[in-house]
């Protein structure tokens, strides 16, 4: 069956389903219940709405199981993933017969995947290979997982499906309106990552109306190795008779079908607010539209959770940070045994600032467990720095765990000639979709001439072929020596890189410290390798970006080489450093106060506690503490999420430093007198019928951050409770939380229910259906995220001092 999909799809362009939601709540089922129990409940609803896009001209129509997954289904008082899920395939394949193909669709699970969030990796695949097995049991021709806003549980639901079957699998991601996930991902970093780890087909769907849809597949086009796929919403919800709906008619949707088509795309269909006629109208828009195939069989490119970088053959030379390895700094060394990461992350943030494009990471020290090692360093750095990173071990168990938990395409540094490294490293490197160095040496030989090394490079690469790999995902090593004992060590390097370049056509990499080991000035002999390596054709170097010489030559060697149009880096590289201000102050001259902002500002709840005693220690009041330093830091914290400088990772890893630093001082302020005056109790609930809450709880722990009381009622709370909640604490606010267009009238209840009783206290809502319109037309105030509601709840109580309970 993958191969006829595959065979489709180089002949047309394949049509997709519309939304399955909004045609149940037409159907008559009611609000808050378990869609996909009552599908099962009611079966003729749900296979008349597959009927009817088959009808429509659908090739693929999903099954009704977005949400079956143990996570969702268990708020509900359901246990049993696997049946429901094969019942939900069985229904639509019995409605649109054996000619349509019918896709089982996975969606999130409702919570942040680690390091983004609380739910531990392999929970999360465990959870989805349950669905995925139902779905199996009931005959599903190929899996779609959608509407993932974390690339982790994109991951983790594509593992599970490779893990269990190689049927045809789609991954769509939803983005906010900036083209970013809420973690920060944009179009052409998800890609790189899904497509590389064994996605079929790569694209997005909800997020947007089809117009805004296509500057995303265009963004996406480039680096796609695999086809697109779009399925927009019918534009984006709008207010009308006290309703959310989506009013774009079938005809105005149907009419930008080309231009999907035209940026690349070659599955589309419909998300929220779609219908039949959407589809029909859709089908008929694009019957004449030529399917344009992937541009690319292969890609050298890595990424993280947030950026990414190519390497084409033009692409300007990319400096690998060397710094975060232990050998020879016994402070990274200490901090590791003692299972922290506090050099680790001063290193990572040094080496982004001065310039480096990837990361190496090694966290090999003697008596240390490597694997839960690397995996806490990880964690710490896909949250910390955008930049991609390079796996650097020799351990094949370490190398596993870092890319399965990596959020992103590695680096895998490296793979030898030597038979059980090549044996042992080649599936893994594949199965996770890693770029890898190919080192050449073998179990007797480090070679010492290029022509030796080019006999390794072939005879590896032909092993990594066997597993699907090409030369654009292949890096080798130049493999240079000292000249202090091998005269001849920069020429056979130099000559291994322009032979990969310029007839093996593969990608390089250099260690340049490695040239100069025991000779005096050690730097001069750097840059000049640095140059003539360039000259050469390399790639990339592993070096220290604090080097400024190294920095500087490899900006003037880009522009020597044409990788650097019109010089623009080059000139922009040297304007920062004549902007630079060279009277800043030195890390270990900083005031104890400022580390407790930098602290904050950087989610370092490694550190925050120390910190904190120092500066007390240093006569710092604890009162002073809080309200001129870390509430100055949250602050802040909020300004760069606002700017998108700062994605929900950094927002959550600053407000948890902040719990963690305020939960310290409590003892001290209360020993001093100078207890922290409350600002009020806040109510926080999801509406009922919504079990969704990772809003409310984000909003709850910025609130507790700046003086709030927290009431957190949790999920699926109906309004007679929230009102009960009212009238027996007296809230200065109340906030209602609402993800679907079937729940939102629920806010409305509630609100109505409170006035009703003579509640006058002001109510905050939010979600992701939820618009400023609705939240008038309900008598509240709308808070996009957790940053605005506290600016909004702090606007709301200077407005309003008291009111009537």
């Amino acid at each position: 069956m993958k191969q006829k999909i595959i065979r489709l799809l180089r002949k047309r362009i394949l049509i997709l389903d519309g939304a399955t939601g909004t045609e149940l709540q037409k159907r008559g089922m009611p609000a808050g219940v378990c869609p996909e129990v009552w599908c099962i409940r009611n079966p003729g609803v749900i296979q008349e709405i597959h009927a009817a896009y088959r009808s429509a001209g659908s090739d693929i129509v999903y099954t009704c199981s977005f949400g079956a997954n143990r996570l969702k289904l268990i708020q509900y008082g359901f246990k049993d993933v696997r049946e429901i899920n094969r019942k939900l395939a069985v229904l639509a394949r019995r409605a649109v017969g054996n000619k349509t193909l019918v896709a089982g669709d996975i969606g999130p699970t409702g919570r942040f995947v680690e390091p983004f969030g609380d739910l531990p990796f392999e929970d999360a695949v465990s959870i989805f290979k349950e669905q995925i097995k139902g779905l199996l049991d009931g005959g599903v021709d190929l899996f779609v997982i959608e509407t993932m806003m974390d690339i982790q549980e994109a991951r983790a639901a594509l593992i599970a499906v490779r893990e269990i079957t190689d049927h045809f699998t789609i991954v769509t991601m939803t983005y906010e309106t900036d083209g970013r996930t809420l973690n920060g991902t944009d179009p052409a970093t998800a890609l790189i990552t899904l497509q590389s780890l064994g996605a079929d087909a790569v694209g997005c769907n909800c997020s947007t109306g089809p117009d805004a849809m296509v500057s995303f597949i265009s963004a996406m086009k480039p680096y796609a190795t695999v086809p697109l796929v779009a399925k927009p919403n019918a534009g984006m919800p709008k207010l009308v008779r006290k309703e959310s709906v989506f009013d774009m008619g079938s005809g105005d949707f149907a009419s930008f079908g080309k231009q999907l088509a035209g940026a690349g795309a070659s599955l589309i269909g419909g998300c929220c607010g779609t219908t039949p006629e959407h589809i029909k109208s859709l089908k008929d828009e694009i019957s004449d539209a030529t399917v344009i195939l992937p541009v690319r069989k292969s890609l050298s490119a890595v990424s993280s959770a947030r950026g990414f970088r190519s390497f084409d053959h033009g692409s300007p030379v990319a400096i690998v940070g060397e710094r975060i390895n232990p050998t020879g700094k016994k402070a990274l060394q200490q901090d590791l045994l003692e299972g922290r990461t506090s050099v680790v992350r001063q290193m990572a943030k040094e080496q982004e600032m001065q310039g480096a494009d990837l990361l190496d990471v090694n966290v090999g020290v003697h008596g240390i467990d490597e694997s839960n090692a690397i995996k806490k360093v990880i964690h710490l750095l896909a949250t910390t720095t955008p930049l991609p990173l390079v796996i650097d071990s020799p351990n094949v168990k370490t190398v596993e765990v870092a890319l399965r938990v990596y959020p992103g395409r590695a680096l895998l540094n490296s793979i030898s000639g030597e038979k059980e490294k090549m044996k042992k490293l080649l599936p893994v490197a594949a199965k996770y979709g890693s770029m890898f160095v190919l080192l050449p040496v073998t179990d007797t030989e480090v070679p010492e001439t290029a022509e030796r090394r080019k006999i390794i490079v072939r005879k590896v690469f032909k092993a990594a072929k066997k597993f699907g790999f090409s030369k654009e995902d292949v890096v080798v090593d130049g493999l240079v020596m000292t000249v202090a004992s091998k005269p001849r060590a920069v020429l056979e390097a130099l000559k291994t890189v322009a032979w990969c370049t310029d007839r093996f056509r593969c990608r390089t990499i250099l260690g340049l410290s490695n040239v100069s080991y025991g000779m005096p000035e050690r730097k001069w002999m750097n840059v000049g390798f640095m140059s003539m390596a360039q000259a050469s054709g390399l790639t990339m170097a592993i070096a220290n970006p604090a080097e400024r010489e190294i920095m500087n030559v490899k900006m003037a060697g880009n522009v020597f080489m044409q990788k650097d149009r019109d010089a623009l880096s080059y000139i922009r590289h040297f304007s920062e450093m004549r902007g630079e201000d060279s009277s800043a102050i030195p890390r270990e001259h900083v005031s104890p106060e400022q580390k407790v902002f930098g602290a904050i500002l950087e989610g370092n709840r490694d550190d925050i506690v120390s910190m904190m005693d120092a500066a007390i220690a240093s006569g710092k009041k604890p009162s002073r503490l809080v309200n001129k330093v870390m509430i100055p830091a949250i602050v802040r914290v909020g300004e760069l999420f606002d700017q998108r400088k700062y994605f929900l990772p950094q927002l959550i890893a600053s407000a948890e430093a902040m719990k963690t630093a305020l939960s310290h001082l409590e003892p001290c302020l209360r020993s001093s007198g100078e207890t922290r005056k409350g600002k009020g109790a806040v109510i926080l609930a999801t509406v009922k019928g919504d079990i969704h809450d990772i809003g409310k709880n984000i909003v709850a722990l910025m609130l507790r951050n700046h003086g709030y009381e927290i009431i957190d009622l949790g999920k699926d709370v109906p309004a007679r409770v929230i009102v009960e909640a009212i009238k027996d604490t007296h809230p200065v606010v109340v906030g209602l939380s609402a993800l679907m267009t079937t729940t939102m009238e629920r806010m409305r209840e509630v609100v109505d229910l409170a006035r009703a009783g003579g509640y006058r206290c002001p109510f905050i809502v939010g979600g992701a259906v939820v618009t400023k319109a609705y939240a008038r037309s309900i008598d509240a105030v709308y808070a996009k995220d957790g940053v605005e509601a506290v600016r909004v709840i702090n606007r709301l109580l200077r407005s309003t001092k008291t009111y009537n309970a």
